[in-house]
């Protein structure tokens, strides 16, 4: 966090008056070999899984864009701290705790979020199991993968669920802007970003 926002500071001047987009993205998993065959992700090392990701996440958001990260950043044996990842991913990096993540002096990691995004009011939590009770508005989670996708597809319009785990979203952050126009109120059920959603 401390490294993200000295680029930021940097950044200040010469990206004045640019619009920052805002990305949502979940479950990285970085340094965690098992989670290529759990989840069944297309790749044959976790070496070359972490490369990729990081240059997902770096070809789409800049160092003055916001990033909502809803857990679950890194795992696994010997696996690298928060505050090493953060010096290799771009913007402002807003963290949700998962279940894998620790306590790291410095960096902040929220229990969950509230966004105001447009006219859509959304919950912002790693386990979406662990909604309070009252919401009633869309839940933008992680945590379940691709592991569950009946229940917890990318977007369920029934329980207004919107999953970004890695494996629905192409391995890349969302943007937020992206995420509306598809038009997520009239969608009854879409499994993975890309393809065609079944609408109401």
């Amino acid at each position: 966090m401390i490294n993200g926002f000295i680029r930021f500071i940097k950044n200040i001047g010469k990206n004045r008056g640019v619009e920052k987009y805002i990305f949502l993205i979940g479950d990285l998993h970085l340094d965690h070999d098992n989670i290529r065959r759990y989840c069944r992700r297309p790749f044959s090392t976790v070496r070359e899984m972490n490369g990729v990701l990081i240059r997902n996440w770096n070809n789409v958001v800049r160092p003055y864009d916001i990033v909502y990260c809803l857990g679950d950043v890194s795992y696994g044996r010997g696996s690298r701290p928060l505050k090493y990842w953060i010096t290799k991913l771009n913007g402002q990096i807003i963290f949700i705790k998962g279940s894998h993540d620790k306590k790291n002096r410095g960096i902040k990691l929220y229990d969950r979020k509230i966004l105001n995004y447009r006219e859509y009011r959304f919950l912002l939590i790693h386990d979406p199991d662990k909604k309070p009770k009252t919401w009633n508005s869309w839940v933008i989670h992680g945590h379940k993968h691709n592991k569950n996708i009946i229940k917890y597809p990318f977007i369920n319009g029934t329980q207004k669920t919107i999953n970004v785990s890695v494996e629905l979203i192409n391995y890349r952050p969302l943007s937020i802007d992206n995420l509306l126009s598809l038009h997520i109120n009239s969608i009854k059920r879409l499994n993975i970003l890309g393809i065609e959603p079944a609408r109401w």
